[in-house]
């Protein structure tokens, strides 16, 4: 090993830069970026420094950066995820956005050495990416292109090896559809258009084999931290700290915990036999892995019996991705195992059934939403969480899309498969095939609302709560308004994309009694004050504002060092000689531990809050504009006229009163140090986060 004074611990200390149109692949130093923590951060420095204002998200000039943290790959737990910046293909102003995946990728590239990589320029022929350690080539991609997500995987791994990993688009990708991911692991996707930036480049793939290590600067204190982590403070997923059914363990249970294992509950297809889930109790480090089994949860009793096993990211000992062997779906989508987490694991039963009328249950639905997602996940479609289910269901059942399609193109598709006397999966295999291709009027749904609402003469439904469209400029819901009123509204309005922010909806959905949630709150947000019951909401009030100013920093904050917002922040225990307290100085700890660098739990939150305020002057500068309040955050009618017969602040409904909407944006804004009218960035705030370049750029353009 070499000296001290030459190691860099944490960080690999390396980025990549591969330019396809000059085929010039370059090396540079991650210091410049080392104040903005990592992963979101790098990603969103290079893309405010090297994208103007206005690039075609097409364009060679286009970018896109994948980005690790110095936790990735370091020994902590659940610090396995990437996060990607690149412009939005289907949101208003095609604005600066973050994408995000899970699996294996982001290990393999910083254990290859590389703590970012940016891919620039356009190829006129296809390619990919090839890492291999410090090696870094363009290759042709002839043999894959044209090819589902599958198939190109297991050429790629077979071409180059089977050590490394692929994250590749698919055919929705490679035909510039704005809703188009990148796969990696078979089912990790990372959304927001980035397959048709990359497909606009002609780059089918980054395929990354890592043979190195991440120096750290305690192993030892890590080791105990994670014992620690593991033993006492770790829930399941989404921080659940209590049990979905009554146990002997247990002060307490929840039926909408995550926390669903318990005796009896099986992995029914576990290679060799059934393994029962139990009943895996607070310091048990070998049973932390039973303690979540999403399919049964997302899918419900009759997934049990198709539940390989429970699997997951790189470092996560919590396992929230449903691996199963669906037979039928061979038939239906020509994939048998499938396997996933959130929006795209039940697409029909919970987004699109409701709306279509359906009359689907137990083997019959995990048919549907396996055939759903199988093509999906091949097509390497991205579903804009969700709203493309909710969006086919309505246009069908609305009539939009007989109203407006071709009638030779309308009639092609079976849409008898939507009819209860004649359901059948196989209508979704039609519709997102034909959809991922690129090139018919149908294609248009997954140009996003913005776009066929305008063309189909449709602006309503933005505006019906059945769309969960929650912003003008394009995206829908993510933990919104349900999530604590005014804090789910006001974070959904942050980013330009739904916001992915798990932070509060972990606290909300924990399970812990309330006067014991109250009792946290009050420890953490300053008072009891700072959330409310579910539906029965309150005026806002400075504590909402710390909350909401907490979810939004401590999700960025785990965006940069890469770990799982789905998990962190450790805010619960499920220990009782805890009370139930977690620990929220444990991204420090971690921090300091690898890095060498002593950091507190203030300072890593006031580092993720100037990478919040990079992004949003970014946006800024690319509307032209400091009204950000009247411009960019603005929430869709419904939340103000849902429950007609309901007054806001009334028991039984989360309806939103307007003026208490403006009033908490403007509190947001404070805790952020940025203008309180406007919600832009100020020249102080700029200075106190050590962003002087960004203020003089945004003075010199009259944006301050």
């Amino acid at each position: 090993m070499a000296k001290e004074d030459n190691v860099s611990f944490g960080w690999a200390g390396k980025i990549a830069r591969v330019n396809l149109s000059t085929g010039v692949i370059s090396t540079e130093s991650t210091d410049p970026y080392k104040q903005y923590i990592g992963g979101m951060g790098i990603a969103n420095k290079i893309m405010y420094d090297e994208v103007p204002a206005g690039t075609d998200p097409l364009s060679p000039e286009s970018k896109v950066i994948f980005a690790v943290g110095p936790l990735t790959a370091s020994g902590v737990p659940l610090a396995g995820r990437t996060t990607l910046a690149h412009l939005s293909t289907f949101t208003k102003d095609h604005l600066v956005v973050d994408s995000h995946m899970g699996g294996m990728f982001g290990a393999k590239l910083k254990l290859a050495g590389w703590d970012a990589l940016i891919i620039e320029g356009q190829s006129d022929k296809p390619v990919f990416v090839k890492i291999i350690d410090g090696d870094i080539t363009i290759e042709s991609a002839d043999g894959v292109w044209g090819l589902g997500t599958r198939a190109a995987t297991e050429a790629l791994n077979t071409l180059v090896s089977n050590r490394a990993c692929v994250a590749t688009i698919g055919p929705a990708g490679e035909n510039q559809l704005p809703y188009s991911n990148i796969i990696n692991s078979r089912n990790h996707s990372a959304g927001a258009g980035v397959g048709a930036i990359l497909g606009s480049k002609k780059c089918k793939a980054v395929v990354v084999e890592g043979n190195g290590s991440v120096y750290v600067k305690d192993p030892e204190a890590i080791a105990e931290l994670s014992d620690y982590m593991l033993s006492d403070v770790i829930g399941s997923n989404n921080n659940h700290v209590v049990p979905s059914t009554q146990q002997e363990w247990a002060e307490f249970y929840d039926e909408g915990s995550r926390w669903t294992a318990r005796d009896g509950l099986t992995w029914a297809l576990a290679e060799d036999g059934p393994i029962n889930t139990g009943e895996p109790k607070p310091g048990e480090l070998n049973t932390v892995g039973y303690r979540c089994m999403k399919s049964t949860k997302d899918l419900g009793p009759a997934a049990e019996k198709y539940t390989v096993k429970m699997n997951g990211c790189h470092s996560c000992p919590i396992h929230c991705y449903s691996d199963l062997r669906v037979e039928a779906a061979e038939g239906t989508a020509g994939f048998e195992t499938v396997g996933n987490t959130c929006a795209a694991n039940f697409p029909v039963s919970v987004y699109m059934k409701k709306i279509l009328g359906l009359d689907i249950a137990d083997d019959e639905s995990v048919l549907w939403d396996m055939t759903t997602q199988a093509t999906m996940d091949n097509l390497g479609l991205w579903c804009n969480y969700a709203q493309l289910y909710r969006d086919i269901a309505h246009c069908y059942r609305a009539g939009v899309f007989e109203k407006n399609l071709p009638a030779e193109e309308y009639a092609s598709i079976n849409w008898a498969g939507f009819e209860n006397d004649s359901k059948d999966p196989t209508v979704m295999v039609e519709i997102l095939t034909k959809i991922s291709q690129n090139d018919s009027e149908l294609s248009k749904i997954a140009y996003g609302p913005l776009v066929w609402c305008e063309r189909w003469n449709d602006q309503e439904w933005f505006d019906t709560a059945t769309s969960t469209l929650i912003n003008y400029r394009g995206w829908p819901v993510h933990h919104a308004i349900e999530c604590f009123g005014q804090v789910g509204a006001v974070y959904n309005m942050m980013f330009n994309r739904d916001d992915m922010i798990h932070s509060a909806v972990n606290f909300q959905g924990c399970g812990l009694p309330w006067e014991i949630k109250q009792q946290i709150a009050k420890e953490v947000w300053g008072s009891e004050t700072a959330i409310d019951q579910n539906k029965n909401y309150t005026p806002m009030n400075e504590y909402k504002a710390k909350f909401c100013w907490w979810s939004i920093v401590t999700d960025v904050l785990h965006d940069c060092l890469t770990l799982c917002n789905w998990v962190w922040p450790m805010t619960m225990s499920p220990s009782k000689s805890r009370d139930y307290r977690g620990d929220l100085d444990l991204e420090a700890k971690f921090y300091t531990a690898v890095t060498g660098e002593e950091m507190t739990r203030d300072e890593l939150y006031k580092r993720a809050a100037s990478v919040m305020t990079l992004q949003r002057a970014n946006t800024v500068r690319g509307m032209g504009t400091t009204d950000m309040r009247n411009e960019h955050d603005t929430i869709t009618e419904w939340v103000f006229t849902k429950d007609p017969d309901i007054q806001p602040f009334t028991a039984g409904t989360d309806k939103m009163e307007r003026e208490d909407f403006q009033t908490a944006l403007g509190m947001v804004y404070k805790e952020f140090g940025w203008d309180e009218k406007t919600g832009a960035p100020t020249a102080a705030c700029l200075d106190d986060y050590g962003m002087g370049d960004v203020k003089d750029e945004l003075a010199s353009l009259n944006l301050l």
